[in-house]
């Protein structure tokens, strides 16, 4: 008996373990699916970034001959006031977008979620920015802030409104931060919304029986169970930001002066002006910087954004 019970339990091992590798195989299929994917990846982005490193060890203007200077254009990027500028004012304007996209979507995703009439409906109308392009929305803006609002600011005897903000360089990113917020709010509310809808409605009546406030569910139930989507919106939102160009192109133009210059503004910049190859080294900073964040914050995250 105990002959036949070691065996049967040896044979229930042995397809234990065949079933567990028939589980992790992966099928022929599946990598034939990935390839073009894989291959349209690697000639479109892989080996274009290749060949951009390699350029920012030359000398290029972008077209005719080169030649290799080595790590010459890296070592000028620290001393140039303006590329120092851009990485600056990019960093600051994202930092301020990101704080105010996700306040701003987190109030309108618990009032559009709560019991208020018309509340599909109001969805859908705040919504509507995230489709509209952002250089469409950068020029209706910029008549706002150029036109619109100085006359009013005249009629009303308001002398601070009188004059456009895009034409001063010290509140010119508000402007900027403004607009990038109307666009950017929509698709961090979406977010929002699907997390407090996931939030179980049994925890808020718990709450109200034990006499809690409206505030204090707030605060100790509904934000650390959405914690994990906060996490999601502040990773992406600053990475989108960090790529800022269409807006500011259509607003200040990286005005006035460079008060406004974007890193991505510079690069293209230099690129049609022919620092190629200074631009490329800038753009691999660029790209190291990224990494070197999105690393940070994964790191800082681990574990408590799972939702």
């Amino acid at each position: 008996m105990t002959t036949t019970t070691g065996a049967t339990t040896t044979l229930l091992t042995a397809g234990d373990r065949k079933a567990r590798r028939s589980t992790k195989r992966v099928e022929p299929i599946y990598y034939l699916f990935l390839l073009p994917t894989v291959l349209l990846f690697t000639l479109a982005i892989t080996v274009p970034g290749l060949i951009g490193i390699f350029f920012s060890l030359t000398d290029s203007i972008g077209l005719g001959e080169w030649k290799f200077i080595g790590f010459t254009n890296y070592i000028a990027l620290f001393s140039d006031p303006a590329i120092l500028q851009s990485y600056l004012f990019t960093a600051g304007f994202a930092i301020a977008t990101v704080i105010v996209v996700n306040i701003a979507a987190f109030l309108l995703a618990v009032g559009l979620t709560s019991r208020v009439r018309f509340k599909t409906g109001l969805r859908t109308i705040f919504v509507i920015p995230m489709v509209i392009s952002g250089i469409i929305i950068a020029y209706v803006f910029n008549f706002l802030f150029s036109n619109s609002l100085p006359s009013a600011g005249s009629t009303l005897g308001i002398p601070w409104l009188q004059e456009s903000l895009l034409a001063n360089p010290d509140l010119a990113w508000v402007a900027i931060v403004i607009v990038t917020a109307w666009q950017a709010v929509p698709g961090t509310l979406l977010i929002y919304i699907a997390g407090l809808l996931s939030v179980p409605g049994d925890v808020y009546e718990a709450a109200d029986i034990d006499g809690a406030s409206k505030r204090q569910q707030l605060f100790r139930i509904t934000l650390p169970l959405v914690a994990g989507y906060v996490v999601i919106n502040v990773i992406l939102g600053f990475k989108g930001f960090l790529n800022a160009y269409d807006i500011i192109v259509g607003l200040t133009g990286g005005g006035p002066g460079t008060a406004t210059r974007s890193v991505a503004m510079t690069i293209i910049a230099g690129f049609n002006g022919g620092d190629y190859a200074y631009q490329m080294a800038n753009a691999t900073i660029f790209f190291i910087v990224a990494v070197l964040i999105s690393l940070l914050q994964l790191s800082l995250t681990r574990g408590r954004n799972r939702f």
